[in-house]
């Protein structure tokens, strides 16, 4: 069966890093473009990160850009981001999702993680 199952969440200091790790099962990672998402509470879902398929290159928000990096391992089928600088404004669930291409729309994404919680504390 097709699985997407992240780890890594916890409860770091503002300032501090964190790696998250996305483990795919069921289909290989590499074919799909990678993405993660966020939820804070009261908030909606929004896209943070993306990496292409093809070229590994990456794309990311605007929040995130300079702190945040995404990486692939085609070898162990998962993709990681990579944290720094955490703010309390980080605070959320975060989701890995594979889908056909980066800028794919929301709604049509298939795969999801079950997500993991970050908390960054004041």
């Amino acid at each position: 069966h097709v699985q997407l199952v992240e780890s890594g969440g916890g409860l770091v200091q503002s300032g501090g890093s964190l790696r998250l790790s996305c483990a795919a099962t069921g289909f290989t990672l590499g074919y799909y473009a990678i993405g993660w998402f966020r939820q804070a509470p009261g908030k909606e879902r929004e896209g943070i990160s993306c990496i292409k398929s093809e070229d590994d290159s990456p794309t990311y928000a605007d929040s995130v850009k300079g702190r945040f990096t995404i990486s692939r391992d085609n070898a162990k089928n998962s993709v990681y981001l990579q944290m720094t600088s955490l703010k309390s404004e980080d605070t959320a669930v975060y989701y890995c999702a594979a889908y056909p291409r980066c800028n794919y729309p929301l709604s049509l994404i298939p795969y999801w993680g079950q997500g993991t919680q970050v908390t960054v504390s004041s």
